[in-house]
């Protein structure tokens, strides 16, 4: 039976001084040196070959698509951004640290969300429904290899739900420009909803097999 193969790749660096920072709608662009990191992995890294890209609309998401994939014009997808933090956008935990809400979003209580942002489980609801629609279609089109470039949380939000091994949510954390490739088998895809994790991406030359 036919497998498909999914690529995620999280979007290049931004600006140094946006780090540490909740950016999550926020529309920022890569910085010049996020730039430059991308090429150079594209030269010394081998990222994998793809029949369709799919990306986050945010600047940093199509921008990354950009560099690594130029001649193939992505498919952007406006659920794959990354999750709206609402008032708390472009602040820090140190400018948050006498919020009480915030603390308890910190800790994780149920349905305490930033003010006019997401919560938890809203976001992985949202991310969540639109990749099984790319699954979906990947099986209707007969496309078996595609590339979602998006953010670090919504990839590490998405292997945690259907990722094996099964691992939470940080054991997925990635650098720029980085990612992790998966097998979907139809059948256990059907019965279990999961897909194997296989790798990490891009790969060196020696190790493109």
């Amino acid at each position: 039976m036919q497998s498909y193969v999914i690529h995620f790749i999280r979007h290049g660096d931004i600006a140094d001084t946006l780090k540490g920072k909740y950016i999550g709608t926020t529309d920022v662009p890569l910085s010049e040196e996020g730039k430059q990191n991308l090429a150079s992995y594209d030269s010394k890294y081998i990222y994998p070959g793809t029949q369709v890209v799919f990306t986050s609309p945010l600047k940093r998401c199509v921008e990354t698509a950009g560099i690594i994939y130029p001649d193939i014009k992505p498919l952007v997808i406006d659920q794959l951004a990354e999750c709206d933090f609402g008032a708390w956008e472009n602040k820090s935990a140190e400018d948050l640290k006498d919020d009480s809400l915030f603390q308890k979003w910190l800790a994780g209580e149920n349905g305490v969300k930033p003010p006019n942002g997401e919560s938890p489980t809203e976001f992985t609801q949202r991310v969540c429904v639109v990749f099984e629609q790319i699954i979906e279609g990947m099986m209707k089109t007969g496309n078996t290899e595609a590339v979602v470039i998006t953010h670090g949380g919504v990839i590490m939000t998405l292997l945690s739900v259907y990722g094996i091994p099964r691992a939470k949510p940080f054991e997925w954390v990635m650098d720029n420009g980085f990612g992790y490739s998966a097998r979907v088998n139809p059948m256990l895809w059907q019965r279990d909803r999961v897909m194997e994790v296989y790798r990490k991406i891009p790969v060196m030359p020696e190790d493109n097999t």
